[in-house]
């Protein structure tokens, strides 16, 4: 005779958790992301970008903008939540890995980059 599910079996019903369950990473909101690629959208649009990438880690989330793909980044928004309560996660960093300018606000961060985009029109 043989056994079915309630009869014998060796299966005992337990729960087994996944592994690795305590490795978070960075990343950037909807809203965060979208004034982002906005503004790369319009640098791209003025000539000034061409390529970006982006990277997640456990500390910090970046985006990184090109001119060309061979080149290091000509700008770079870090966020890092852990300053948050100091000098506020979001940085913005120039092409040589300067620091342009760092506070709590991302459209604050970003100001810098988007004064580039003013052009002066004459009357």
């Amino acid at each position: 005779m043989a056994a079915g599910p309630q009869g014998g079996g060796s299966a005992t019903g337990s729960v087994v958790p996944f592994p690795g369950g305590g490795a978070l990473q960075v990343g950037f909101d909807r809203l965060e992301l979208q004034r982002i690629l906005d503004l790369y959208g319009r640098m791209v649009a003025a000539g000034m970008w061409r390529d970006y990438a982006m990277d997640f880690a456990r500390d910090a989330a970046s985006f990184c903008a090109f001119r060309r793909a061979a080149e290091r980044p000509q700008a770079r928004i870090e966020k890092r939540p852990a300053l948050r309560g100091k000098q506020g996660m979001w940085t913005l960093f120039g092409e040589v890995g300067q620091v342009l300018k760092r506070g709590h606000d991302l459209s604050n961060v970003l100001s810098p980059l988007e004064r580039k985009l003013l052009k002066i029109v004459e009357d």
